[in-house]
């Protein structure tokens, strides 16, 4: 294993603490906590600094991780529709922030088109997760899970993830780049 695996490594491993963690602190605010999916946030930067197998790593392991530890969120069916929408959040972080040029628009597009991706996941789950326990999954309930109550937490993420980024980028703490071949770095 070379030095640059153990970085992403150690990087992806922190991320998904937070994911443990961060909901917790969101919690205290009972009115908005939930609504500003916290889980959501490791994720994303876990792709967007470490790449997408990390990234999806870190996205699929987070809920079901902590609906088995803390109970919270419940197993069947929300951390398991959570489990492929933040895969899908951290895996088309990753791959586009690789491809696409370094800019600073570049990182809210990227945001941007991951949380939809994500979202989208997020309703096949919950309508194939309805179906196979015979319930119904409408329209109206994915609009309101993925867009309505999610308002608070996506303006969280457009106005946070963004500058999170760009610091780690500015750092030199993202591991995400183009030109770094993990066969040749150490």
């Amino acid at each position: 294993m070379n030095a640059l695996q153990v970085r992403k490594m150690t990087y992806a491993a922190l991320c998904l603490a937070i994911a443990m963690v961060l909901p917790f602190i969101t919690g205290q605010i009972p009115e908005i906590g939930s609504m500003l999916c916290p889980m959501h946030i490791p994720a994303l930067l876990c792709g967007f600094i470490c790449g997408w197998p990390w990234g999806v790593a870190v996205g699929f392991i987070a809920p079901l991780l902590r609906s088995v530890i803390f109970g919270m969120p419940v197993m069947f069916p929300t951390a398991v529709a959570m489990a492929f929408e933040l895969a899908v959040y951290g895996g088309t972080a990753g791959i586009l922030y690789r491809l696409l040029p370094r800019k600073k628009w570049t990182v809210y597009l990227v945001l941007i088109l991951s949380m939809i991706a994500g979202r989208i996941v997020w309703g096949i789950a919950r309508l194939v997760l309805a179906g196979l326990s015979g319930n119904s999954f409408t329209w109206a309930l994915f609009l309101a899970g993925a867009v309505t109550n999610a308002i608070p937490g996506i303006i969280m993420h457009i106005v946070l993830i963004p500058v999170l980024v760009m610091l780690m980028d500015r750092a030199g703490l993202t591991l995400n780049k183009p030109h770094m071949d993990e066969e040749t770095e150490s």
